[in-house]
């Protein structure tokens, strides 16, 4: 994500405190810069420059990853009150890619993803609160064969640009960590030495590049 470079300002001002009525979450000793009221306004993931991908450790003594390359996004920032902030995101599971074709098989088939039943996982936020700096949570629920349970992501603001081709890029990389046995991944093959083939824990990872989709206000 280094093609972003971070907005320089030169004052902090203090995000209001949440009481009755107001759209501001506590979040104690945050800090808005102003630079982000400017990104307020619609956004479209860019694919071609972005990455959602996992992470899961593998035999207990490597890691593999994978990413997902087909979905559709629809995001929101609110750079005045975050608390607006909205973000869904719906991948075709079909479309992922371990670099591993006899894997990527595997994991649309009816032990993990299951492809032909439910072809589609999603992310849906339902709420969001800046925590300080460029640091924000997001919570939403991830839906995966159907099944629908509540995250978080942390959500770190990296920056904006004018690309040279005239469109505006804001950067962001989210992370959580999940257990894949709470959406029914359950498969799994137990090694000789005790430990699990795959983990239960998985990484996900959002690293985007998001091109404003609307003027701006």
């Amino acid at each position: 994500m280094g093609i972003f470079s971070r907005r320089q300002t030169a004052t902090l001002e203090p995000t209001p405190s949440a009481g009755p009525g107001s759209p501001f979450p506590a979040a104690s000793g945050a800090e808005l810069d102003p630079a982000l009221r400017a990104l307020t306004g619609q956004w479209t993931i860019d694919r071609p420059h972005s990455r959602i991908g996992f992470s899961v450790r593998h035999a207990m003594v490597t890691t593999v990853r994978g990413a997902f390359a087909d979905y559709d996004s629809t995001l929101y920032f609110d750079g005045a009150r975050p608390s607006e902030s909205r973000a869904e995101i719906v991948i075709r599971v079909a479309g992922v890619d371990t670099g591993v074709e006899q894997r990527d098989t595997h994991l649309i088939g009816p032990d993990f993803f299951d492809a032909r039943r439910h072809p589609e996982m999603s992310f849906r936020s339902t709420s969001t609160i800046h925590e300080g700096g460029e640091t924000f949570r997001m919570a939403g629920d991830l839906t995966i064969r159907g099944v629908s349970r509540p995250v978080e992501l942390q959500l770190d603001y990296l920056g904006s640009v004018v690309d040279p081709f005239g469109f505006e890029r804001a950067g962001f990389d989210g992370t959580t960590t999940i257990d894949r046995t709470e959406w029914g991944l359950v498969y799994n093959q137990r090694l000789e030495t005790g430990g699990a083939m795959v983990s239960e824990k998985v990484r996900l990872q959002f690293d985007i590049s998001a091109i404003r989709s609307t003027p701006q206000a």
